[in-house]
């Protein structure tokens, strides 16, 4: 009997090492529908000449402010920027019709010979954030200078995002002095106001939504080939399918108030701020099952070690252990909605207890979720502390975009062109944390993409909005050369 026990067991643990082995060895690979393209050849554009351009469209100082600012309102950068790019890209301006959207962003059209085909669109933005006060002397380039300096041009839209807008006219000017003219209708949608609310892609997407337009393909920022992926720390292509939503909720917490001489256990300010830590500590649950993410590990896979395969590839196991190992920065942003809590108010002297203490709290709101169950959430959470939860200034939020397929042409053109920008990097699908004008897009597209054909590190990564925003030489090659490859790709039949 005891032999029977024993063996018994040993028969069962080793089916069990056995099923791990097996779905840890066979897990992952491209997403179902990709294929292999031959990507033609791409236009020849000088890395040193797109540079320097990127530099001079730098020194147009095109920032928006939040709203209520008056520098806002300050329209000559973007003329004076319209003007340059009209002398800079002759060719571009003489071929493609221009019309200017909500008076400063700019959509150009392609018109291409086939009308039966739909178009693609390619997206960037003229706008920049401001820089931070304090921080000038910080800056190795000056932010508005657009200074090349050992190999990389420096200053405020090198990554975010007039390195974009140049490089797709770049290609677009060499595609034009090839002698190409497009079978399909090709689009370039620069919007001027993506940093503050994105007005002008909203306007140009309804306006192309009016005409009864039906994009193939719309590709926007968003993210890069990263040198050193978080992942697996070799060179990976994240291509955007999809990005987050947002809602902020402000919480409130009322009590009697009065002097700090007498201060209650249960004051305004404890209640914020114990919902506040239990919000912090019961974050919204994960779902790995699901695409982006699902798509993402297992695409990553190939360049996995054993144990990250074995741990992902075993989830019905290894579930628990592998959200505590993500549930940490950017791979917390990408496996979940996150709970932010931003700004908090309270008592107007130090010895006066608040009647009143309110916090704002920033969501940013996976695609399995909605605005709904994020409000339901914390709202539930918070009655535990007799705090209310609404929605700021009575918004409903932004839901998460679609998440766009990757068993069509469009992802595995941005595939390939991702492989050859990163020399053999893996392509993976991705969820954008942050909000992209592409958010608008699905109106007239299911395949809204973003991505942009440059290598980069993860360090200079934190450029974006912060000092020493830069972009090397070389990549203004691949970026020009990229674009181009995509639009003479997505032309094949």
């Amino acid at each position: 009997m005891i032999k029977r026990i024993l063996w018994g067991g040993s028969l069962g643990l080793l089916i069990l090492i056995v099923i791990i082995l097996v779905r840890t060895f066979t897990y992952g690979g491209a997403p179902e529908g990709v294929v292999a393209i031959d990507l033609p050849l791409p236009p020849a554009i000088s890395s040193e000449q797109a540079a320097a351009h990127l530099g001079q469209a730098i020194r147009f100082e095109t920032i928006t402010y939040e709203s209520g600012d008056p520098a806002a309102e300050a329209a000559q950068p973007w003329l004076d920027m319209h003007d340059w790019m009209a002398a800079t890209y002759p060719r571009v301006h003489a071929e493609l019709a221009l019309e200017k959207i909500a008076d400063y962003s700019l959509l150009y059209k392609w018109q291409g010979s086939d009308r039966a085909l739909d178009p693609i669109i390619l997206m960037a933005h003229q706008d920049v954030v401001p820089v931070n006060d304090g921080t000038l002397d910080d800056w190795t380039g000056a932010p508005f200078a657009g200074e090349i300096i050992d190999g990389y041009v420096y200053g405020r839209g090198a990554l975010d995002d007039k390195s974009a807008m140049i490089a797709i006219l770049e290609a677009g000017e060499a595609l034009l002095a090839s002698g190409f003219q497009p079978q399909r209708t090709v689009y370039f949608m620069f919007g001027h106001d993506e940093e503050v609310s994105g007005t002008g892609a909203a306007a140009m997407v309804d306006l192309l939504h009016a005409r009864d337009v039906r994009a193939e393909l719309v590709l926007d920022e968003g993210f890069f080939v990263i040198k050193d992926s978080p992942i697996t720390g070799s060179p990976m292509g994240f291509i955007g399918v999809a990005e987050k939503g947002y809602i902020t909720l402000e919480l409130t917490a009322s009590a009697i108030g009065g002097h700090s001489s007498q201060p209650p256990r249960n004051s305004a300010n404890v209640q914020l701020a114990r919902a506040i830590v239990a919000l912090d500590e019961n974050q919204m649950k994960a779902d790995f099952t699901k695409p982006p993410v699902s798509d993402l590990f297992a695409a990553a896979a190939p360049d996995m070690g054993f144990a990250q395969r074995m741990a992902l590839g075993n989830m019905w196991l290894f579930g628990g252990l592998v959200d505590k190992q993500l549930s940490e920065g950017v791979a917390n942003a990408m496996i979940r909605t996150t709970t932010a809590p931003t700004m908090l108010e309270g008592s107007i002297k130090e010895n006066v207890l608040p009647q009143r203490a309110r916090a704002i709290v920033n969501f940013r709101i996976h695609p399995n979720d909605t605005p709904e169950d994020v409000t339901a959430h914390a709202s539930a959470i918070a009655s535990r502390f007799d705090v209310k939860v609404a929605p700021v200034a009575g918004g409903i939020g932004s839901p998460a975009s679609p998440v766009s397929p990757t068993s069509n042409r469009a992802y595995s053109v941005l595939s390939a062109v991702a492989a050859r920008t990163g020399e053999g990097a893996l392509a993976v699908p991705g969820l954008v944390i942050g909000a992209t004008d592409a958010r608008f897009a699905s109106k007239i597209s299911d395949n809204v993409y973003r991505f942009v054909p440059s290598l980069v590190s993860l360090a200079d990564t934190a450029g974006f909005h912060g000092t020493n925003e830069r972009l090397s030489v070389a990549n203004m090659g691949r970026m020009s050369e990229g674009y181009g490859q995509i639009i003479l790709a997505m032309d094949a039949q």
